[in-house]
């Protein structure tokens, strides 16, 4: 009834003033518009002290329960998420030099080989009886060319027949040490010290220097790479921080960039990034598919759940925080400006500080104004 009678002044008021003579006064007619105002004014506060007791006294009025959230000031990192491929410097495929047939393998798929063991031998009997066919030529040129050195020392005999022997030895050493050059490149060595993944044929078969005989993989040190769009290139450096996720394995490691390409890539406008990864217990294979997370900013400042962050009708964002007034806890409208988001977190540069309390759960159904409960 109060609130009613209240209602009703206003009303009264001016259709008392709509029964009096209007005059054509100017000055009058403003005078008689401010006194109007100032009495709606007078009836308004009036009406707000009277709505804020009834607020205060009506057990029956609806006050929404909510959850709050304290402004968290932390350090916001900001992600740029790539697919990578993991690769090694030590998987290779060793191909004999010349072609022949397997005549021994020496190891075994899956053993560990050091650099310099013998792996392979190809079939090298025409080389090895040209070898000792030098050799016996060559014990025969060398015996020649010291009895004619001898004797051109006494100066006896010509000087022809002392530099034709000398000729033929060295002529024949040179031919049998091309000889041993082409037995060696008849066998595959372990270039440096790994495991043998895979043998391809087996003994007895033809090869040729185009066909892959050994597989040899060293997995201690590994490395991932990647693809980046040149958009980038002013913020992804050697040394920016970067997190490597194997879902295949359920593994996951910190990392830096160790190594960033110069060059882009034409066909998709990227550039390459490499990161070294170590490998102890040999779970990472090459070609193993790695999520990329790179840096690419880094803050401290308020971080809010990107949730809870609204825009009104103008486009500016804005949170519900809690104000604690005559005890009791009010809603109020804060504007802000968001940054980045990650994570479902977004980065507030402006307009928070650490001391504000958020609306969290029910943030939806509240608005500014409204008096709410908190539950712990």
């Amino acid at each position: 009834m109060k609130r009613i009678l209240i209602f009703t002044i206003p009303f009264a008021l001016l259709i008392s003033c709509g029964k009096k003579e209007v005059t054509d006064n100017l000055t009058d007619l403003k005078n008689e518009k401010s006194k109007i105002i100032a009495q709606i004014d007078s009836l308004n506060n009036a009406l707000n002290i009277v709505e804020t007791k009834l607020s205060k006294l009506d057990s029956s009025k609806k006050v929404q329960l909510v959850t709050a959230l304290p402004a968290k000031k932390d350090i916001f990192k900001h992600y740029v998420e790539i697919q990578g491929i993991v690769k090694s410097d030590k998987n290779i495929e060793l191909r004999p030099e010349l072609g022949g047939t397997i005549k021994a393998i020496y190891v075994k798929e899956g053993q560990q080989v050091a650099a310099g063991q013998l792996l392979v031998q190809l079939d090298d009997s025409s080389l090895q009886n040209s070898i000792a066919e030098l050799n016996t030529q060559l014990e025969l040129a060398k015996t020649t060319f010291d009895r004619q050195e001898r004797l051109w020392n006494q100066k006896i005999g010509s000087e022809m027949q002392y530099l034709q022997a000398k000729t033929q030895k060295e002529s024949l050493e040179n031919n049998l040490a091309t000889l041993r050059t082409q037995a060696r490149k008849m066998k595959i060595i372990a270039p440096f010290s790994g495991v043998v993944d895979e043998i391809f044929p087996k003994t007895g078969e033809l090869t040729s220097p185009q066909t892959a005989v050994v597989r040899l993989i060293n997995l201690d040190k590994m490395y991932v790479e990647a693809e980046v769009t040149e958009a980038y290139l002013p913020i992804i450096q050697k040394g920016t921080e970067a997190i490597i996720n194997f879902p295949s394995i359920n593994k996951e490691i910190t990392s830096k960039i160790s190594q960033v390409s110069n060059y882009i890539n034409p066909e998709n406008r990227s550039f390459k990034v490499r990161i070294d990864i170590s490998n102890k217990d040999k779970l990472i294979k090459p070609n193993l598919l790695a999520d990329l997370k790179l840096l690419d900013f880094s803050s401290e400042g308020i971080i809010v759940p990107s949730i809870l962050v609204q825009q009104d009708q103008n486009g500016d964002d804005y949170v519900f925080i809690i104000n604690q007034k005559d005890n009791e806890n009010i809603v109020s409208k804060k504007l802000i400006k968001a940054g980045n988001e990650y994570a479902q977190q977004i980065f507030v540069s402006e307009g928070l500080t650490a001391e504000d309390t958020l609306v969290n759960s029910g943030v939806r159904l509240v608005k500014a104004g409204d008096i709410v409960k908190i539950n712990n």
